[in-house]
């Protein structure tokens, strides 16, 4: 079965957190097809390979806050008790090796892509502004 995650999509799921390019666990099982309780359940059987440069959890503050600025946060997607965790790209890598399934894989990958295309993008665009300055 081929993936046809539009890359557009993916990283508009992907969050400036605590200074790190993150995806949120919901987000992720939705990729991946599973539900979040089932991503969580398997990250958590094997916590050790997610150190917090890999993945950490919200604070309640940074949930109420991202909360308010997406629109498709809603109480269905996550219980107002439960604090999502975030994943780096480290952690969505190492998330596939635990999910093993194929979409899982491939969404692993396409997602990859997408976490070095933004950050292909923000060096480009820092080189061009810093260009421009010096031009100036």
């Amino acid at each position: 079965m081929e993936n046809t995650l539009q890359p557009l999509k993916i990283e508009s799921m992907i969050y400036e957190i605590r200074g790190q390019k993150v995806m949120l666990d919901y987000n992720l099982a939705e990729l991946c097809q599973v539900e979040t309780r089932t991503l969580n359940q398997a990250v958590k059987r094997d916590i050790e390979r997610f150190p917090e440069d890999f993945m950490f959890q919200l604070s309640e503050y940074e949930w109420s806050h991202m909360s308010s600025q997406i629109v498709t946060t809603s109480i269905r997607k996550r219980p107002k008790s439960a604090l999502p965790f975030a994943f780096t790209e480290h952690g969505v890598i190492m998330l596939a090796s635990l999910l093993r399934s194929k979409i899982a894989i491939s969404t692993s990958i396409i997602i990859t892509r997408a976490f070095v295309a933004m950050r292909n993008y923000i060096m480009t665009t820092t080189a061009i502004t810093a260009e421009l300055e010096a031009i100036k």
